[in-house]
């Protein structure tokens, strides 16, 4: 049965070029998915590479290791205005937490940034076997939301050795700073990067060394979030000024 008019049902990562009139075979993730969301052949589906396109097609079949899809159409869509999140090396499952919440809200890119206090926590989310989890994360957050932009994974790094673009505009969150909302709408014209402290916040040391380095400090709160609300409440409140602002879409 003919099933086009029907909107997609599901949308799925995919690391292969998605071209129109193909077939596009996906692994055993996918086939996974589709059996538990119970899709059966000729159910359309979306398809995202995580970087802006998008193509719309049918199953054309579900085996145990594998997905067939038979793309139908391909667009590409603008990435939102790039917001570049620093996140701390800290807790692993709130790690997570924040790495699906920040694609959800389209963070450009994902940086794990290694404090002095970041060494007293335990079990932390550090090395490649975690940034592994961070990605998986992501692309599943990605799925949900419907999403097109995967956000750009960059290596772990520490405070001391932090450095932003010529184009980015560097904010840290603290509570003696400026109001986020204002500080993001006097520099529309840039990108921001805003860093999170870690657990039990930021040493004094490490904060006035970027401050030095042209951090520029701001508030979400007169009281102190978890290092999770924070990115969360920093990203929603970033994405809000860009979008009433009518920041312009850029590349990555």
């Amino acid at each position: 049965m003919e099933r086009d008019d029907r909107a997609p049902v599901a949308t799925f990562f995919v690391e292969a070029p998605l071209v129109a009139e193909t077939t596009a075979t996906l692994g055993e993730r996918a086939a996974h998915h589709a059996r538990v969301k119970r899709l059966v052949v000729a159910d359309r589906v979306r398809l995202s590479d995580g970087a802006g396109r998008v193509a719309v097609g049918s199953i054309e079949s579900i085996m145990r290791g594998a997905l067939d899809v038979a793309v139908t159409m391909v667009d590409t869509v603008p990435m939102p205005s790039p917001i570049h999140l620093c996140a701390p090396i800290a807790d692993r499952d709130r790690m997570l937490w924040l790495a699906e919440k920040a694609t959800e809200l389209g963070a450009a890119s994902w940086q794990s940034v290694r404090f002095h206090r970041s060494a007293s926590v335990s079990p932390r989310g550090e090395g490649p076997a975690f940034a592994e989890k961070l990605r998986a994360r992501m692309i599943s957050a990605l799925e949900q939301s419907g999403g097109a932009w995967l956000p750009n994974m960059l290596p772990e790094i520490t405070v001391e050795a932090l450095e932003v673009g010529s184009e980015q505009f560097p904010i840290v969150l603290d509570l003696a700073g400026d109001s986020i909302a204002d500080v993001a709408a006097s520099v529309l014209h840039q990108s921001p990067a805003v860093l999170i402290g870690p657990e039990g916040g930021i040493e004094p040391a490490e904060l006035d060394a970027l401050v030095a380095r042209g951090w520029k400090r701001a508030r979400l709160a007169g009281t102190t979030l978890r290092f999770e609300t924070a990115g969360i409440a920093a990203l929603a409140v970033l994405r809000a000024v860009h979008m009433s602002k009518g920041a312009p879409t850029n590349g990555r």
